[in-house]
């Protein structure tokens, strides 16, 4: 049993939650909770580290008793969590890897980002993106990193699911999409159409940008589309993971209906 904080590899943790730099160097990220832990692929678990009081339940023995795991003192366990109350069991997990190729599937259905600030934020969209059947999540460098300790217990599980693309070229990579015959729909005040006018039946993107000043002018100048999401009362806007998941629900609901899902 680990005792002690001053451990390299509590110390480690503690990085790698710390630092992104240090989490890709690694090409390894940290998640908490038997949920995440339980449902990160088997092959990505690089090791498992648990609480005294977590295997003092009967329960919990029985949940990871087909995983190799290491027992860690309460009060390091406290010390190496990201979480104001830890559930006791965290798991080291393996950097997927995805190609530009392996978001798109037969009928791509993307959501775009650019500048995403909030952690929160980001891994709401990958978990409503889940939900309403994306093909993949784009994101730009300037984004907050997806492996974010925030980011990765917003996404509930959909991390391991959700095929996801950095690119240090974001307008690059739109054009390089655009070829391809998928249509981008950009999210803005101002979009000459309501956002459920087109038709996202076929291969589609929707841009989202930074929750303050949204797209910056040359992104949004790739889309072949403006759309808007009306707005009564006084409300200037949404937040940007509840608008990214009208979208594309949206898309969803469209597909669904015409028998495409």
């Amino acid at each position: 049993m680990i005792t002690s904080s001053s451990n390299p590899r509590m110390k480690q943790i503690v990085q790698l939650n710390k630092k992104s730099k240090t989490r890709y160097e690694q090409r390894v990220f940290v998640v908490e909770g038997t949920k995440m832990c339980l449902e990160a692929p088997r092959g990505q678990i690089q090791q498992m580290y648990v609480s005294e009081s977590f295997l003092a339940d009967e329960g919990n023995r029985r949940l990871i008793r087909s995983y190799s795991y290491e027992t860690v003192a309460d009060s390091v366990f406290s010390h190496i969590s990201d979480t104001k109350t830890p559930q006791g069991i965290l798991c080291l997990i393996q950097m997927p890897e995805y190609e530009l190729s392996d978001l798109l599937g037969t009928r791509p259905h993307l959501l775009v980002l650019e500048n995403i600030q909030d952690p929160g934020n980001l891994g709401t969209m990958i978990r409503a993106g889940e939900g309403a059947g994306v093909t993949g999540v784009i994101m730009d460098k300037a984004t907050v990193d997806i492996f974010n300790p925030k980011t990765i217990r917003s996404t509930m599980g959909s991390l391991f699911r959700v095929p996801f693309y950095v690119t240090a070229d974001l307008q690059g990579t739109l054009s390089e999409l655009k070829k391809k015959g998928i249509a981008m729909y950009a999210a803005c005040l101002d979009g000459e159409l309501l956002y459920d006018e087109p038709d996202y039946t076929l291969p589609c993107g929707f841009l989202v940008g930074n929750e303050a000043n949204g797209l910056c002018g040359q992104t949004a100048a790739l889309a072949d589309i403006h759309i808007r999401i009306p707005m009564e009362g006084q409300v200037e806007s949404l937040n940007a993971a509840v608008a990214s998941a009208l979208l594309m629900y949206e898309a969803s609901r469209q597909r669904r209906q015409k028998g495409e899902v």
